[in-house]
């Protein structure tokens, strides 16, 4: 916080009358600051962002903690720092990387793959998760009294903290069950690979729901998690008796996206 006699004259509204310092928190200035800083790896606090994977996967809350620190220090919820997005491309790669030897693609198999995860599962998805959840959020989650908005790079966060342990789960951890036990045709395979789904999905959505519910300007945040946690028990639950694996759906799926053609 910087001391009075530093701080920048304001307005009779109570607002800042510095051109410099609003044009410096618009949207567009945030975005190319951000990309900026994409490539100047010197720049990057690295720790930082395994500290928050870490914590991802058995804290989350404190890692939501840090945001609104973020809020108070830099005037943003979103990151500024893209060390945790470089971290999650490195992690999609090597998991992709398992998984198409796993699937025993081809070279160009793999790199098919690795297309299809990187630019379809987490970003296109992302992008349709975050842009939904962050209208949602700003039209109908709104206090009445708030003055601010969820900020769509922080619905965008939001969507990559709750993927990383999604993609631990189904996209590391469950490639050494895959032939010994998953992709067999007995219910204790369905049971387990199905599990497996059932708690990285209900992480997705859990943390989420943290993410959205730590905004201090928003409420009944719980529509966001008790509707779609119903729908995934739901589905698991069916799951078992009627004999779907989704597993192996979702190794077939692969094979014929990026394997058919090779």
């Amino acid at each position: 916080m910087l001391p009075s006699r530093l701080s920048p004259p304001a307005s009779p509204t109570g607002t800042s009358t510095n051109p410099m310092l609003e044009a410096r928190h618009t949207a567009g200035a945030k975005r190319y600051k951000y990309l900026r800083r994409i490539l100047k790896f010197r720049q990057m606090d690295f720790e930082f962002a395994l500290w928050q994977m870490l914590y991802l996967c058995v804290a989350p809350q404190r890692v939501y903690r840090n945001f609104h620190y973020r809020k108070q220090t830099k005037d943003q919820w979103a990151r500024d720092d893209p060390a945790f997005l470089v971290l999650l491309s490195f992690w999609l790669c090597a998991s992709s990387l398992g998984f198409a030897i796993v699937l025993q693609l081809s070279v160009m198999g793999m790199i098919k793959l690795l297309l299809w995860v990187i630019f379809v599962d987490c970003i296109g998805v992302g992008l349709m998760v975050a842009t939904l959840l962050w209208f949602v959020a700003n039209k109908y989650l709104q206090t009445q009294k708030s003055d601010q908005e969820v900020e769509w790079g922080y619905a965008f966060d939001v969507h990559l903290n709750a993927f990383f342990p999604l993609l631990i789960i189904l996209h590391v951890i469950q490639l050494f069950f895959i032939h010994p036990l998953i992709d067999k045709e007995w219910f204790m395979s369905r049971l387990f690979g199905n599990t497996l789904w059932l708690i990285a999905l209900g992480y997705y959505l859990y943390i989420t729901f943290l993410g959205y519910s730590s905004l201090p300007f928003l409420r009944h945040t719980v529509v966001l998690l008790y509707p779609a946690m119903l729908i995934v028990l739901t589905f698991y639950i069916v799951s078992l008796p009627v004999g779907w694996n989704f597993t192996q759906g979702l190794m077939w799926f692969y094979r014929y996206r990026v394997g058919h053609y090779v």
